[in-house]
């Protein structure tokens, strides 16, 4: 654990942490302190604390000194000649022609540096302006472009509630705020209606936001049905801060509809499976109830009916029946029937069958001579030609 005090340069600026030393540090005390930008003076906001050295940014740096008399002076008169500075440094951007706009002069408590805080749309090439005030101020000289949110920081204003800005009164960070945020929080979408000086949405946003989530995780969705006392209906509004819910109500006794507001304690919201159930309708009934092993019963014929056989199958609605193909009976020819005996070999095969004494014709073409082989006319013929007569004869192989 290490022991610090906070410290404020500007009006609702950032808290930085110094070590106090041996100094006696109280609360609201000035004190001239060395920074990165060189010494400057600033205001105690945090007394003397411990905390664990996990949160502390090393290395910490100590407190010079506690402000003197003419310290206060002093910061006085830088504060008169950031007045004079601003007037001169507008006068340049505009003899330059740069697209800029000057928001703020800041010099440090030793006079070694002054700041000059600007704002545009883009990067600006500021070079030749920053040549014309070192010659002119004779110190070093800082240009920081800031966005949209610094500059009403530092400017400061009224927001449309009628209250100082926060970012100019105590707020000290900026932190991110989205969309989403005035969506929970059941506000209008309208750009100019959430925005504030700046352009940006409203930093108060963010403020309730967490109190809006916790409420939401436990309150129904509009178009949600509900279980109330009255009979069951619809959400149509809900009002997160004061817990109440707007429904459409069918009364159970006359069946009549109306709209009622509730809290949501006095509701029940019904799961989309039980819907019917939870109204007093029947449940719905699954397509295919499923049957466990013990309650299926084996399905027994009727006695006026006879079995069937797994092969037959109920003819078509206007259509006959097709009756099975059986085996054609081979019918005896003529001859057998007048007492004439056919041949036994007529039903042997063709080898086995014997021969009649007549010779089958035989081909005129000699033996060991193979029939030519089929000619393609029409390959890599051109079209409309008709292909020539082969005359030569074939050749047996050798």
């Amino acid at each position: 654990m290490e022991t610090v005090v906070g410290v404020r340069f500007k009006k609702a600026g950032k808290v930085y942490y110094f070590d106090p030393g041996k100094l006696e540090i109280f609360k609201t005390d000035k004190v001239i302190l060395e920074t990165a930008r060189g010494v400057e003076l600033g205001e105690v906001v945090v007394g003397p604390k411990e905390i664990p050295e996990e949160e502390v940014v090393s290395p910490l740096k100590e407190v010079i000194r506690k402000a003197t008399p003419k310290d206060m002076e002093v910061y006085q008169e830088n504060k008169g000649k950031e007045k004079e500075a601003f007037e001169i440094c507008d006068k340049k951007i505009q003899s330059h022609g740069l697209e800029m706009k000057l928001v703020d002069v800041e010099y440090t408590f030793d006079n070694n540096k002054i700041i000059f805080y600007f704002t545009a749309e883009g990067r600006v090439d500021f070079r030749e302006l920053v040549k014309d005030l070192a010659s002119v101020f004779k110190t070093r000289i800082e240009l920081r472009q800031i966005g949209v949110r610094d500059e009403a920081k530092m400017i400061g204003g009224y927001g449309p509630c009628g209250i100082s800005l926060c970012c100019s009164t105590w707020l000290g960070e900026f932190e991110p705020v989205s969309i989403k945020m005035a969506k929970d929080q059941g506000l209008s979408l309208n750009p100019t209606k959430i925005s504030g000086v700046c352009g940006r949405l409203f930093c108060c946003l963010k403020y309730e936001h967490e109190v809006y989530k916790a409420v939401l995780k436990k309150m129904p969705q509009n178009g949600d049905r509900v279980k109330t006392q009255v009979g069951s209906g619809v959400i149509i509004n809900t009002n997160p801060l004061l817990e109440r819910v707007k429904v459409r109500v069918t009364n159970d006794q006359d069946g009549t509809e109306e709209i009622k507001v509730f809290h949501i304690d006095e509701i029940t919201k019904i799961p989309k499976g039980n819907r019917t159930k939870a109204e007093g309708g029947k449940p719905e009934e699954s397509k295919k109830p499923s049957q466990g092993p013990s309650e299926k019963k084996p399905s027994e014929p009727k006695a006026s009916e006879p079995k069937k056989s797994s092969d037959d199958r109920s003819p078509r609605e206007g259509k006959p029946a097709k009756e099975k193909k059986q085996p054609k009976e081979v019918m005896p020819s003529k001859e057998t029937i007048q007492g004439k005996v056919e041949p036994e070999h007529k039903n042997l095969p063709k080898e086995d069958a014997p021969s009649d004494g007549k010779k089958k014709p035989q081909s005129k073409r000699p033996q060991g001579k193979k029939r030519p082989p089929r000619k393609n006319y029409k390959k890599n013929k051109p079209r409309g030609e008709k292909p020539k007569s082969d005359s030569t004869k074939p050749t047996s192989k050798e």
